[in-house]
C-alpha cells in the first residue's frame, strides 16, 4: 500500500506539514517495501483549487491513504470521490513518526465531505 504524507521537506525525517494542498512536499511510502519517494509540491503558491489538484497528485502516485493535519472541503470531497482515506496527524514529529502512528492504528480518520 502507498501512503502519502504531507511534509515540510523531502525524506522520511522531514517534519509533517499540517496543511494538505499547500504542503511544500509530499512523501509517498510503500508500506510493503519501505521505499519512500519525495516530490516537491508545485501547487504551494498556486491560486485556487489547490486541494483537488493535490488529491490528483496523490492518486497518480497510487496513494490510498493520506496522512496530514487537515484538509479543506474541496480536497475532502476529492479524496472521498477518489477512494483515498485521510488520517489526522497533529503531532510535531517526522514523516516516519506519522507513519509509525498510522501503522500502530493510533490515527483518526478525518471526516470527509
Amino acid at each position: 500500500m502507498i501512503v502519502g504524507i504531507t511534509a515540510r521537506a523531502a525524506g522520511t525525517d522531514a517534519p509533517v506539514e499540517q496543511r494538505f494542498g499547500r504542503a511544500p512536499y509530499f512523501v509517498f511510502v510503500d508500506t510493503e517495501t519501505g521505499k519512500a519517494e519525495s516530490i516537491e509540491n508545485p501547487l504551494v503558491d498556486a491560486a485556487g483549487g489547490v486541494g483537488p489538484r493535490a488529491v490528483q497528485m496523490f492518486s497518480e502516485h497510487g496513494a490510498t491513504v493520506v496522512i496530514t493535519g487537515q484538509v479543506g472541503g474541496n480536497a475532502a470531497r476529492a479524496l472521498e470521490m477518489g477512494g483515498i482515506k485521510a488520517y489526522a496527524y497533529r503531532g510535531s514529529g517526522s514523516v516516519a513518526d506519522a507513519l509509525a502512528e498510522y501503522t500502530a492504528g493510533n490515527l483518526q480518520l478525518l471526516p470527509l465531505a
